[in-house]
């Protein structure tokens, strides 16, 4: 009973396999919007202020690390949580795959989501005019919160691979 009750547990990883799959589609959703802002940028490109073009280039710089972090989080979760990805030894090959264990994972998603929100604070910074002073505090406490807990999850990481 007991080694049936493991191998059922043990297969249940595969329902993980759909979410997985289903950040592609995310990833595509995103890959949408991308374009329909550059769409809206081009035909206005000869008008539009250098400050509106800047907020506009950090929100698809935005979307691009966003992106980054889905590919991540859906390969890496797959490979260490379902399944080895079996790709071959191709040049197209990312190299960081099959090297990234849960602890690295949570590490690098931390580093990108301090990357995703010093791209949003920059946003209201050059935004200032049109953004209560009370709002900006609360951007930069939560920015300041993104850091240290990345810091700390670092840190935590670093002491517990030392022993």
């Amino acid at each position: 009973m007991e080694r049936i009750f493991e191998k059922l547990m043990y297969s249940s990883r595969w329902i993980m396999a759909p979410i997985y799959l289903g950040l592609s589609l995310i990833l595509l959703a995103l890959g949408i919007k991308f374009f329909q802002e550059i769409l809206h940028v081009l035909p206005n490109i000869l008008t539009i202020r250098e400050v509106d073009l800047v907020l506009v280039t950090l929100s698809l710089i935005d979307i691009a690390l966003v992106g980054g972090l889905i590919v991540m989080v859906m390969f890496s979760g797959y490979e260490n949580f379902v399944s080895r990805l079996d790709v071959g030894e191709s040049e197209d090959k990312l190299g960081w795959l099959g090297k990234l264990d849960a602890g690295s994972l949570k590490n690098k998603v931390a580093a990108s989501i301090v990357a995703i929100s010093s791209i949003h604070l920059l946003k209201v910074f050059m935004n200032t005019e049109n953004i209560p002073n009370d709002k900006i505090k609360w951007y930069l406490l939560i920015h300041v919160t993104f850091v240290l807990s990345a810091f700390a999850m670092g840190y935590l990481d670093k002491i517990t691979k030392g022993k």
